[in-house]
Order: C-alpha cells, then structure tokens, then sequence
C-alpha cells in the first residue's frame, strides 16, 4: 500500500472518468445535431470506455496483472484500480450523455436547428464544396396531371437540399426532380431554378400505378378464361368468340391482350363491349393481323409518359406567328389552322398562321416556358440557361 498514493490514484480515476463522460457528451451531441433523436445508450457508453480502455492500453495492463510475480498471484490493488476506473467512467460517461443530449435538444430545436443549419450551409458553402437549395413554401399543381396530397406538399415545402457545386442549372433541375420522385413518391416535378441556385418555381403531379394510367379514354380492362393463340403476346389484337345459345360460335368483341398466364388472360376493349363478357364463359381468341387504333395507342402512351400535351393559341401579338413548326423546341402532335381544319403531325415547314392552335407535346417544364413564349411574356433566363449554378458566385 505505500508504494501506492491514493491521491494520484483519486487524480488518475477522475481524469479518465471525466474523459469517458466527454467523449460521451460529445457523441450525443452531434448524434443529436445529425439525426434528430436521442443517441442510444448502448453507443454513448461503449465510446466513452473505449477511449479510458485507449488510455490504460487494457491489454497490457491485463498481461502485468496476470504475469504479476511470475505467476504468483494477482496483484489485487492493481484490480481494483482498474476495476474503480471503468466504474466511475461508466457512470460519469452515462451522465455526459444525459447532459449533452439534453442540451442539444435544446439548442438544435425547431428554430434553433434550422438557424444553425442556415449558418452551416453558408460556411459550407462560402468553401465552395456544395451548394444547399431550398424549396419554395408554396407548391403548385402541373395542368393535366392529378394533383399530389396536401400531406406530401407540406412534407418538402421548405425543404433544403444540398447538392455538389459546379452544377448546370439543368443538372440541378434534375437532381432535384430526382429527389422529389425518389424520397417524397412524386411522378412528375416541374421546377425552374436561377443560375444562383435559387428556385422561383415548383409544380408537382401524380403519377397513377397500375395498368388504369395506360388506358385509352373509354377504354376498360377486364380478366376472362380464353384461350389464346400460342404465340399470342402483349399488344396482339384479338377477336373474343363464344358459343351462342344454340351452340354456334359468335363474335363477342374485338379486343387487345395485355397479360395471359395460363387460361386467365387480360384484355383491353370498350367499356360496352367489356359489360357484355361474362366471368362464367370460356372465350376463344383468334389473332388478327392488324394494330391497335393508332390514336387509342397514343393515348396510352402520353398517359403513361412523363411528356404531356397542352394546347397553344397564336394570337397576333404571339412572336410565333410567321415561324415554321420545326423552328420549335417542343414537338407539334397536331396543328389547327383557321378555316382548314386539323393536320396532324405537321411537316417541318408548315407555317404558323394567326389564330392557328398547336397541340405540343413536352415535359411540363417545357411546355411551361412555349406557353410563356408563345403569349409573348419574357420568360426567367435562368430557368432555361444552361450555364453553371456557381457562375454568378464566381
């Protein structure tokens, strides 16, 4: 016992239980600051030891005590030091991250949070490593799709995303449409944004699951026992047969095959001829040579598309009349002329008259920035440039 000082050993304890319980505030602190919530306890404590076990070099310190006299013994001193060490560290380790979550919680609340975030992102920023972007509070709905929840507006109005510096603002557009589609469930995201990373517009629309989305306008799909041709695939048109009531067989419908697994297969057809199948009846399917209505094959696949279609008007102040249809940045489907009726897929030079109505179709993007064009209003630059996001920084 005299060659031991209890005053350095009191020192020694207190020293190292101190560092467990820092290395413990700390790791609740920033486990606070970056997910939001209480770090584990399990987690604060194994951290905070695991720096004290650094410090007395555990296993060395295990080999003295056991080599101890040759093999003698066990210095029983040296024991309970070690014993008293990672005791008092434990409890001074569980303490700092009590203290520390408790202050962090505090200090990264609503307001708080989101001012020392602000605060970060500018320092962060100013080094020229990312570049954080932040969502406008209102979010409006793209013409011609279904609009998404309020819920999920409100989850990212206002959000803020942090993406890498040295971006096109198209990149940027498209990371951003990424993020919302990805983490939020949106099917189509229009979005402008400055060559300052600044967003001056956000519109949103859904997205419908399913086989619904790729039907044609008084379209309908229904599932009947048929047997279909061997070969018979997806897209095949079909005519549907059934025996009449004096056993002859009669032709129920005309029909397109979207799935068959087994005698189960899935047709698309009229919405009247589809009340007419019966799910009792064994239908023969016989393969016509021939494709799908081509306007009923367009719809589908607009539905289904992330493009859409709008419809412009060319009035006499429009900077449109007197170009061409292949000057244009967006596709014309169909062009009305005054007193000439509609031409579909009009040719390259086909003139664009006063008055005339061009169907376009586009990505709402896109098509927002024609209709800003063709009504003769100024559009933002900065939504359709291509330059760098941080060239105005620089």
């Amino acid at each position: 016992m005299s060659s031991h000082s209890l005053v350095a050993v009191a020192v020694e304890v207190g020293t190292l239980s101190a560092l467990a319980g820092g290395v413990s505030l700390v790791v609740a602190v920033v486990y606070r600051w970056w997910g939001r919530e209480r770090v584990p306890e399990g987690i604060a404590l194994l951290l905070g030891l695991t720096a004290v076990a650094l410090v007395l070099n555990t296993e060395q310190t295990l080999k003295q005590v056991l080599d101890s006299g040759g093999g003698g013994g066990i210095d029983e001193w040296e024991a309970a030091r070690a014993v008293t060490t990672f005791t008092a560290s434990a409890i001074v380790a569980d303490l700092g991250r009590r203290v520390g979550d408790r202050g962090a919680a505090r200090a990264f609340s609503e307001g708080a949070s989101a001012r020392f975030d602000r605060e970060l992102a500018q320092v962060v920023r100013a080094g020229g490593r990312v570049l954080a972007v932040t969502l406008p509070e209102d979010v409006d709905d793209i013409d011609g799709y279904d609009p998404v929840p309020v819920e999920t507006k409100e989850a990212f109005a206002g959000e803020r995303f942090v993406f890498p510096r040295r971006v096109t603002v198209g990149e940027l557009e498209d990371r951003i449409r990424a993020r919302l589609e990805d983490d939020y469930g949106v099917g189509h995201v229009d979005v402008a944004v400055t060559a300052d990373g600044d967003v001056t517009y956000l519109a949103v629309g859904a997205r419908e699951a399913g086989l619904g989305p790729t039907l044609a306008p008084g379209a309908a799909a229904i599932a009947v026992q048929a047997d279909p041709a061997n070969a018979a695939s997806a897209g095949d048109v079909v005519q549907v047969w059934a025996r009449s009531a004096d056993g002859e067989p009669e032709r129920v419908a005309n029909a397109e095959v979207r799935a068959a697994v087994d005698d189960v297969v899935t047709l698309v057809l009229d919405a009247d001829d589809a009340a007419a199948l019966a799910d009792d009846v064994a239908y023969r399917l016989a393969t016509l040579p021939s494709a799908p209505a081509v306007e009923r094959e367009f719809a589908a696949l607009l539905r289904a598309a992330d493009e859409t279609m709008g419809a412009v008007v060319v009035d006499a102040d429009s900077p449109l009349q007197g170009s061409v249809v292949g000057a244009l940045d967006v596709t014309v489907a169909a062009i009305r002329r005054p007193d000439r009726g509609v031409t579909p897929i009009p040719a390259r030079d086909t003139p664009i008259e006063v008055g005339a109505t061009l169907y376009v179709v586009a990505r709402p993007d896109a098509l927002r920035a024609f209709e800003t064009a063709a009504a003769n209003v100024t559009a933002p630059v900065d939504a359709v440039t291509d330059a760098s996001v941080d060239s105005a920084d620089d």
